[in-house]
């Protein structure tokens, strides 16, 4: 029997626990400006995830690592002003959080008071639930982070799918139950085996974003130039392209080019 889709005015983490509870799937895209966070919450998105991502989409970096907290909240800021309806949940980005649980408090506090964001999101399990436990004592939502983890892409060496393995794959669903019983609202799962993401969505109260992770979670997450085909170097097999705005984007400024060149442009409308 189906239930109803509840119109949400405001979504809380409150709001995602009874999606799940309710078999409403969650979407959830991300957004490094104001421009497009506005776009992405006009459309109903449930989730904005201000990405650390940021380092590679909006900066050109190889990975996630350089991005600093700074920049984190200059974004996340961007982001907050253009929304009315989503949460949004921030990264908190590598460095800012693995020394210590003080300094991981520390950060959440500043992306929370500085960027006015509802809620950090961190990578990693049994590593980081001292930091997680404080983060959530001092009244800051916290999201995991599992199965492939960006910030840790040295040490992997690789952005294959992780939890192939039988041992890898017990250590994530341990995991997964350690960042419940800490207390994390949800939880992402990148780039790992569909069945393993699914057994650990059931097993688990919380909410579970895939990303390159199946249907069998209780959400989904891409990266929003991703999906609307800003970027056309990165093609995984869980992307899936709605738009392809590089070449709708290419030839438009190209048309530009050849009509100021031609004096097409401004034409007698289109001056005063």
């Amino acid at each position: 029997m189906s239930v109803a889709k509840k119109d949400y005015k405001r979504i809380t983490v409150k709001s995602l626990i009874e999606m799940k509870q309710n078999n409403e799937k969650i979407s959830m895209l991300t957004a490094y400006d104001y421009t497009m966070a506005k776009i992405v919450d006009e459309a109903g998105v449930d989730v904005i995830l201000v990405g650390d991502s940021a380092s590679n989409v909006m900066a050109g970096h190889e990975t996630t690592l350089p991005i600093t907290l700074d920049q984190m909240i200059y974004h996340a800021s961007s982001v907050v002003r253009a929304i009315d309806r989503a949460l949004v949940v921030v990264d908190l980005p590598f460095g800012s959080y693995q020394s210590d649980p003080k300094e991981a408090l520390r950060s959440a506090i500043r992306i929370m008071k500085e960027s006015g964001g509802h809620a950090v999101k961190m990578e990693g399990g049994k590593e980081v639930k001292e930091s997680i436990k404080r983060i959530l004592n001092a009244g800051i939502p916290v999201m995991g982070h599992l199965g492939l983890t960006p910030q840790s892409i040295y040490k992997f060496g690789t952005y294959t799918v992780r939890a192939k393995e039988e041992q890898e794959a017990k250590q994530l669903k341990e995991d997964a139950l350690l960042l419940e019983k800490a207390g994390c609202f949800g939880i992402v799962l990148e780039k790992i085996p569909a069945s393993l993401a699914a057994e650990v969505a059931k097993s688990v109260s919380i909410p579970v974003i895939g990303i390159g992770a199946g249907a069998g979670v209780d959400g989904q997450v891409l990266v929003l130039h991703d999906m609307i085909g800003m970027t056309h170097e990165f093609n995984p097999r869980f992307l899936r392209r709605y738009m392809n705005l590089y070449d709708d984007m290419t030839a438009a400024i190209g048309q530009y080019v050849d009509d100021v060149k031609a004096v097409d442009f401004p034409n007698d409308n289109e001056q005063y």
